[in-house]
């Protein structure tokens, strides 16, 4: 096992994660990108990648505003034009950007008047830049962008071109502190799972484990829990990709996605649990569902591409879907960086026509799912692993080879109740409608038993 596992903390006793040479890194790839492309300047209102060029961050409550930006000039440094104070605060906090950082501030997604002319101050300082470089006339590379910001720098001569697929480029291949970040915030959710698998019984409802969760990983040092999906009974199949107020039952499958970061480090890491038991349809499904994830894990090498992963998986009508769209993401592979979603993908609706090969250093989640024969229960398992030169290394290390029962113990006048059973008890005895009767487990030393 290679990559080492630290705590949240920076010491001066042991060599944890070197955030300046993470700033240094992270830059210098995003500039020889950029140099290779036929861009002259890389202009992104994208939270993740502002973090990523600059390493400044502001807090995930402007995550969707896309009121930041900033500007990295060919050959040069970058310019972060950032949200009021937050400038003066960035100059003294982050001296790697020193007067580079300056006031500066978009229309909001809109809600600042057409005629209060901010998006036309926002093309005015990238056309000045830009004209003090010699890159004026130079194709400028945008990653997401408001329409009347768009329209005010083509007003003032700047061709506009995209700028996403660079910055997904230059993120693909994680660095060292990268990845001991990503492992961290990992270890955060195995923590949470923990939790979760202890505290789980009927009663309890889906948004109370979705606020258990948060709360380990704040708890832990989270920076941002960006949501945790908790799908149960028989909202499980289709997999509806929200949770809700729903009451776990006695028999119910659960799973779980939890998504957060750790230094702006995501995680994607799905579990599946039984409540109290499991049916034998339940327990077939789990195990079909971590085949087929396994058979993709093994695959996983330096030169290998992703058709070469997806093909693999089962079609989307062997599972009840009738095409890859209407079945997407459920048999999936994605990168996982500063965002829960990066290059490379891994899916039969795109990988075989464009496929993209796996190299050393590449960081990403794969998840499968699997709908059981009874018609509403379902599984689903993600593990997240990093790229090795001789294959991979998976970093979510929550027991997950095997079907977990999760609360209470329930135990008959045979002993403990066997945890593979129908949720309707008749279905269980010799005398219930064909039903199969379940073997009780032998009665213990303690006394489970008159």
């Amino acid at each position: 096992m290679a990559i080492k596992t630290y705590g949240p903390m920076a010491v001066d006793w042991e060599v944890r994660v070197d955030y300046e040479r993470l700033r240094r890194e992270r830059l210098a790839r995003v500039q020889k990108v950029l140099k290779e492309s036929e861009l002259g300047a890389l202009l992104c209102f994208d939270m993740s990648n502002i973090r990523y060029i600059t390493s400044t961050h502001i807090g995930t409550w402007a995550m969707d505003k896309l009121f930041r930006f900033t500007l990295l000039p060919r050959d040069d440094e970058p310019i972060l034009w950032t949200f009021g104070s937050a400038a003066r605060h960035d100059q003294l906090s982050a001296p790697w950007m020193g007067e580079r950082a300056r006031a500066g501030i978009s229309t909001m997604r809109g809600a600042m008047a057409p005629g209060s002319g901010r998006a036309e101050d926002v093309a005015r300082k990238i056309r000045i830049e830009l004209e003090q470089r010699g890159l004026l006339h130079e194709p400028l590379g945008v990653d997401v962008i408001e329409p009347q910001v768009l329209f005010a720098l083509q007003k003032e001569g700047i061709t506009i071109a995209d700028g996403q697929n660079l910055m997904q480029t230059a993120r693909m291949i994680k660095t060292q502190d990268e990845i001991t970040l990503l492992s961290t915030a990992c270890m955060m959710v195995d923590a949470a799972y923990e939790e979760l698998y202890r505290w789980m019984r009927p009663g309890v409802r889906e948004n109370e484990c979705v606020a258990l969760v948060s709360k380990v990983l704040y708890d832990l040092g989270s920076e941002h829990v960006e949501g945790v999906n908790a799908i149960s009974g028989e909202r499980c199949s289709p997999h509806p990709h929200v949770f809700s107020d729903r009451v776990l039952r006695p028999g119910d499958p659960a799973y779980f996605d939890i998504l957060h970061s750790f230094n702006g480090y995501r995680t994607c890491y799905y579990r599946t649990f039984a409540v109290g038991s499991a049916s034998p349809a339940m327990v077939d499904a789990y195990k079909r569902c971590r085949e087929i994830l396994d058979v993709a894990i093994n695959a996983i090498r330096p030169g290998v591409t992703t058709a070469d992963v997806v093909k693999l998986w089962p079609r989307a009508e062997e599972f009840g879907f009738p095409n890859e769209e209407a079945a997407f993401a459920l048999q999936f592979g994605h990168g996982v960086g500063l965002t829960i979603w990066e290059k490379p993908v891994f899916s039969r609706l795109v990988s075989f026509d464009h496929p993209e090969v796996i190299e050393e250093g590449m960081v990403f989640a794969l998840e499968t799912f699997w709908p059981a024969s009874d018609g509403w229960t379902a599984a689903r398992i993600e593990e997240q692993l990093v790229v090795t030169k001789e294959g991979c290394e998976v970093i979510t290390r929550f027991p997950a080879e095997e079907l977990l029962v999760a609360g209470t113990r329930y135990y008959t006048v045979n002993g403990p109740l066997s945890p593979i059973r129908e949720v309707q008890s008749h279905l269980n005895t010799a005398a219930g409608q064909g039903g199969p009767r379940m073997p009780a487990p032998a009665a213990t030393s303690a006394g489970h038993t008159l």
